[in-house]
This record gives structure tokens, sequence and C-alpha cells, in this order.
């Protein structure tokens, strides 16, 4: 398993030789600083960070690999794991091993990549959903859009923002092995990063009307007291060119301003937000009734799920990571390694069905 160092590091314990040895060569050889490759210095992009390999005082003899955590920069990270290639078993694999890989997902060398598990939050319960390898292995041609696309399900809606900085990730690695024929990946993975909650995240309202539907019980609100983002959640309630506008009672002057004295009490009181984008004779239309119990900010997170209906153009690029892992089965060549370049045609192919459906 992976261990987490005190110093925000993460640590992939070596595995035995040859696998072991051939990963931590492969980092060594990459991370190299005497390195003037530019193939193996773009390919650091597409990597975790590698700082070398360490062991416990109290075990000498284990050794680690200390690598980039990826998802540390993340408040609520969705997490998935994608085997990529059209083979999972390298080229010295023995017969019986071939047939054991094979047996394990025999659609791997038609679709090409094969989904090893997968971690998502959901903002509607404030709950992760797993996913373990069984889950890939249960995946057909016909329902494996289906089965990804529960990856960027936010509860609520399609995170396509997330679904498209995907595939330009992706695609770049893509580009990267179409320029390349010195190594060969077998069995790696490619490791995907992104923010589920959008408290992380600054939205941008375009075209967006808030109403104030029903009163807001004296005292709550303040136009005298600080506003409060919570978390960078910013409204931006510019009316540039008509396109963006807050419509607010005078009680919202300053947009579900919290008043610091009533922190500590409870009040109960529905608020429905109602809003509404036209574009292209389309009009899209949703509205959510609010019930706020406390006053520390837990409103904005219940406003969340009205923001996570929004269509994707109206927000800012999604914070997303597409990162290569898993090295044991890494080898010289002098071609492209074709295995690994079908798997990630395939996969952007899946993805870009998952954003135009």
């Amino acid at each position: 398993g992976i261990l987490q160092h005190p110093d925000g590091t993460v640590l992939k314990q070596l595995q035995p030789p040859p696998r072991g040895p051939r990963e931590q060569e492969f980092y060594n050889k990459v991370y190299d600083s005497d390195c003037c490759d530019s193939i193996l210095l773009e390919l650091r992009e597409y990597l975790p960070k590698y700082f070398g390999v360490w062991s416990p005082p109290t075990a000498p003899n284990d050794t680690y690999l200390k690598l980039e955590d990826v998802t540390r920069k993340f408040n609520k990270p969705c997490i998935m794991d994608v085997k990529i290639g059209q083979k999972s078993y390298d080229p010295y694999a023995s017969a019986e091993k071939i047939q054991q890989q094979v047996s394990k997902y025999p659609l791997m060398e038609e679709i090409g990549f094969l989904v090893l598990g997968m971690r998502v939050y959901h903002v509607s319960s404030d709950s992760y959903e797993t996913q373990n390898q069984h889950y890939g292995r249960r995946l057909t041609k016909e329902t494996v859009k289906d089965g990804i696309s529960k990856f960027f399900h936010s509860g609520y809606c399609l995170r396509k923002d997330v679904v498209a900085a995907s595939i330009q990730k992706v695609e770049k690695i893509l580009e990267w092995f179409e320029g390349q024929t010195q190594l060969n990946f077998y069995a790696s993975s490619l490791l995907f990063v992104y923010e589920g909650s959008c408290q992380a995240t600054t939205v941008r309202l375009s075209d967006v009307t808030l109403a104030e539907k029903r009163r807001v019980p004296k005292g709550l609100l303040s136009g005298g007291d600080v506003l409060e983002y919570n978390n960078n959640i910013h409204v931006i309630n510019s009316t540039e060119n008509g396109k963006i506008e807050a419509s607010v009672g005078k009680g919202l002057s300053k947009f579900y301003a919290l008043h610091k004295k009533a922190c500590s009490k409870r009040h109960h009181s529905q608020l429905s937000l109602k809003v509404e984008n036209s574009e292209q004779d389309n009009v899209w239309k949703t509205s959510t009734c609010i019930t706020q119990e406390h006053l520390n900010g837990n409103v904005l997170p219940q406003l969340e799920k009205v923001f996570y209906h929004m269509p994707a153009e109206t927000k800012e690029s999604a914070n997303v990571e597409v990162r290569m892992i898993d090295f044991a089965h890494v080898f010289p060549s002098n071609t492209k390694d074709e295995g690994y370049i079908y798997g990630l045609k395939n996969l952007i192919t899946v993805l870009q069905n998952i954003l135009d459906n």
C-alpha cells in the first residue's frame, strides 16, 4: 500500500525483484540531475515528482520510493486509477502469467484500458463512493462509458468541466507517446484527481438571477457585516454588459452575509433560489429549496448544490491532475508504444462521448 510521510510525500514500498528495482531504475533515469534527454525531461511533467528512496530507522532493509502526493492540494479529492494499454503483461511474462492477466480482463486488448478503482465525493451526501477493481472488470464495451462517467458525477450532476480538463491532460500525454520511441510501458496506470467540493472553486455566474422568494428572519443578515465567502466561493454581481446580475431583496444586499452575533443560535428559514440561464433559445432552469439550520457558513455549502446544476461553460477551468504511475514493467524500446497509444486514444474517445452526451 501507499503510506504517508510526515513531510507530505507518499511512500510506495519497493516491490520484490525484478519489479521493484526496475521501477526505481526508471525513476532514477527520468529524474537524474544530469539528464539532458528532452523526451525524459518532458516526461517529468506527467509523473509524480520523485524524491529518491527512504527507509524507516527501525527497518533499514525496507525500501520505499518517496513520491509527490498528487492529492495533497485537494480538499475533497476524487481519485480514479486506470490501467492503460492492450496488454497488462510485459514481453518477458511466462505463459502462465499471460493467461492469468488475460483472464482478469479479457477485453483489455480490445478496449485498451481497465478501471482499477475510483473514489468519488458526492456533494449531496457529503460522503465518498468507492469502487474497487472488480467494478472495472465488470465493464463491457457497451457499459464502459457509463461506468467511467460515474467518476465525474457529483451526486447532483455530471462534472463536464472536469471531463473536458481530463481530456486535455490525456491528450498531452498522448502527444508525448506519439513522439517517443525509447520506452514501452506495460501494466502502467493513469491517476486522475479532481476537486470534488466546489468550496475550493471560484464560481462565476453568467446570465444568472438570484431572487429571494421568502422572508429572511430578522437579525439573520446584516448589511454592516463582512461578507463571508466560505472557502473562496465568490459570486460576481457585476452588471457588465448585462451578463451577470444578482437580483436580491434588501435583506440580501451583501448576499448571505452572516450575522456574527447570530452564529450561536439556530434559525429555520426556507430560501428558494431560482437560477435561470437562457442561451440560443434553450432555457435552463432549476430551483432549490434550502433549509438553513446553522448560521456558521452552512448556507453556502447548500448553495453549492444550486451551482452544481450550472452548465460547465459558466465555471472556471476545473482543477484536475492526470499523472502516470506504476512503472515496474517499463522497458527500453526502439518503436512507438502502440499498445499504450491505443489505450489512450480509446480512453479519450470514451471521455469525449461522455462530454458530448
